[in-house]
């Protein structure tokens, strides 16, 4: 069938790059790959065409319109292939879209956040860069439950605060890469209260003061990540492992960051082998959370009710 021709271009794409967190992986249910897979390759694509390459602002905005348009038609009816890779993903992503129920407007917010990132270049405040995380990660949380056929919104807001993390744990990974594009992710109101000096990036020192700075922003993703714990209790059968792998991931790079001091100019945490023992030790020993204290999360702070 051509959809499934589709949806297996989709996989190669979600198999070919790195992400510290597992993507349509084995561990989620056979039927539910290739709609993760399909919703991933959008993502993917659209985010490389806002910060990939040497193209101009304008031709990444015109990239990422373009990516809209074809949102709408394959939202709205089938997509006939034409052989291209674009064409393959939009034939998938409609039929998700369709089989799976899914809203169209969570797509648009990740569009939305994909342009953020060509006009954007620096954050004043805390607040403004979870709005981003809300539009740039909360949707593929979503959109994954809404694949597997959850519409709880007590899930949907721990899905949130996992993603919100995940995005946050890339931004501290990250720091050095973003600068060499002009962008950085550390909000100014962590970057002031410390004196942090963006002049000591430009000669790739990460001085005690942004040691505090990136160290701050840690310590709040930390506590989303408390927050979003529970997610993988509220959930059933092979999904529970998928979103245990995805936790373990993400707080794996959290330590290692925390335990280089932060200091990403002398070398980029990224997972491989030697992280599997201690992913699969969290996975495998995975205690639930308690059922009558729920974390939830206020400005990125943890609380419990």
């Amino acid at each position: 069938m051509v959809a499934d021709a589709a949806y297996a271009a989709c996989l190669r794409l979600a198999r070919q790059h790195y992400e510290n967190f597992p993507v349509a992986s084995r561990l989620l249910p056979r039927p539910l790959r290739p709609h993760v897979a399909a919703v991933y390759a959008f993502a993917r694509i659209a985010d490389d065409f806002a910060d990939e390459g040497e193209r101009s602002d304008e031709a990444r905005l015109a990239l990422l319109d373009d990516w809209r348009a074809r949102l709408h038609r394959a939202a709205s009816g089938p997509v006939v292939r034409d052989g291209s890779d674009a064409a393959a993903i939009f034939l998938a992503l409609g039929e998700t879209i369709r089989t799976c129920r899914l809203d169209p407007g969570l797509f648009e917010d990740l569009l939305s956040a994909f342009r953020q990132d060509v006009l954007v270049k620096r954050y004043d405040a805390w607040s403004d860069l979870i709005d981003y995380c809300r539009r740039s990660a909360n949707p593929i949380g979503r959109l994954v439950l809404g694949i597997a056929g959850y519409r709880d919104a007590r899930l949907a807001e721990q899905s949130d605060a996992i993603c919100t993390a995940l995005q946050l744990t890339n931004f501290w990974q990250d720091v050095e890469r973003d600068w060499a594009k002009g962008r950085l992710y550390v909000p100014r109101d962590l970057t002031r209260a410390v004196g942090a000096d963006e002049e000591d990036l430009d000669r790739r020192r990460m001085t005690p003061a942004w040691r505090e700075a990136v160290g701050e922003g840690a310590r709040r993703t930390r506590a989303l990540f408390a927050a979003g714990r529970p997610l993988a209790d509220g959930v059933g059968g092979r999904l529970v492992w998928e979103l245990r792998a995805t936790w373990a991931g993400g707080v794996r790079i959290l330590d290692r960051l925390e335990a280089s001091a932060f200091d990403v100019f002398r070398a980029r945490p990224a997972l491989g082998w030697r992280d599997v023992p201690a992913m699969g030790w969290t996975v495998l020993t995975w205690r639930r959370s308690h059922p009558r204290r729920r974390a939830g999360v206020v400005d990125g702070r943890t609380t419990s009710r």
